[in-house]
């Protein structure tokens, strides 16, 4: 893959593009439960829905996909990240709702939490503000339960939460929250890993975590609109590369970093207010909870502003976290802010 015109630049993600893939598995999840709904499976060698090639299309390794890793890093370098440079959590979740605002078909909200904080309000402004095209999600909505009043107003919401859960280590205080989050039927898991290797991480046994690797290099695959479509039976052995043929890795706790981005995915205003139920519930168990549910904004922070289209590339969710200059010198990653021990 070549990301510019003239021929130069990388012309392969190997040895820096780990956590912008990772950034597109979690995103490429939510968008299946949107428009495929969670009870659908994908099968080897089986023609798929229209909508199925459609999600996947936005992923491929082309200039002209919305979520490809050209995109990704080119948008990256409003964030400070050169193309090549390695990213962190925090860098790609921004990415990832830069990009959102060009997708109309899909309609996602993408909200990135910032300085440990969710803010119900904030994300409500967000959810609830009109879309120009009407929304193709009938699959999400299925497996909500919802009626129309729902389908009408709510914009389906990706929830971004970077966090930093201790200084070079995962203090361990933080285990058990991370655990219930992971058992949310609302979560998507969370990108983080090692130092300088992402991984995408789906769940846990006992005190291991499950996780996706995609530290496998292949060639980008390449073909035509009419397959991508599911028009023809060609794309079959193509979409292979972009699923996982072996069961998941996984990981003792104690070796994560620290830095990680949880994702959570409501498709409608009714799953939110269960996600914010099912996150009470589990700060109110937790001496040391990894992120503050807020019904308002601080008064101390600026006003959130909703963006208005793709043009409006700030809005109130490119608020960052708050600097303490006590806290800097001891910051390894100079995305997150350090939670208070």
């Amino acid at each position: 893959m070549i990301f510019f015109s003239g021929g130069t630049g990388p012309t392969s993600d190997s040895g820096w593009g780990c956590m912008l893939r990772c950034g597109q598995m979690v995103l490429a999840q939510a968008l299946l439960l949107l428009h495929l709904g969670r009870e659908w499976r994908w099968k080897e060698g089986l023609k798929q829905p229209a909508a199925y090639y459609r999600v996947l299309h936005c992923f491929l390794d082309q200039k002209d996909c919305l979520y490809s890793i050209h995109q990704i890093a080119q948008m990256g370098v409003g964030e400070g990240k050169a193309v090549g440079q390695w990213y962190g959590p925090n860098t790609v979740a921004q990415v990832l709702r830069k990009l959102s605002l060009f997708d109309d078909w899909s309609s996602l909200s993408v909200h990135v939490a910032m300085d440990n904080t969710v803010v119900i309000e904030d994300i409500r402004k967000l959810c609830l503000t009109s879309s120009t095209k009407p929304h193709e999600h009938e699959p999400c909505e299925r497996y909500s339960e919802q009626g129309a009043s729902y389908r009408s107003s709510w914009r389906p919401l990706l929830l971004l939460v970077p966090l930093r859960l201790g200084l070079t280590d995962v203090n361990t205080a933080y285990i058990s929250s991370l655990k219930a989050c992971l058992t949310s039927p609302y979560s998507l898991g969370f990108i983080g890993g090692q130092p300088n290797s992402a991984h995408y991480f789906i769940g846990f046994v006992g005190e291991e975590l499950l996780f996706l690797d995609p530290h496998t290099v292949q060639p980008a695959v390449d073909v035509s609109d009419d397959d991508m479509m599911g028009e023809t039976g060609e794309m079959t052995n193509a979409d292979c590369s972009y699923h996982c043929m072996h069961p998941p890795c996984r990981m003792d706790m104690s070796q994560l970093d620290p830095s990680i981005a949880l994702g959570f995915f409501c498709c409608t205003e009714h799953d939110f207010d269960s996600w914010c139920e099912h996150i009470r519930t589990v700060m109110c168990g937790n001496q040391l909870p990894m992120f503050e549910l807020v019904t308002t904004r601080p008064k101390h922070w600026p006003p959130f502003v909703l963006p208005s289209g793709p043009s409006d590339q700030a809005g109130g969710a490119d608020f960052t976290a708050i600097e303490k200059p006590f806290e800097r010198f001891y910051d390894s990653d100079e995305e997150f802010e350090i939670l208070h021990l």
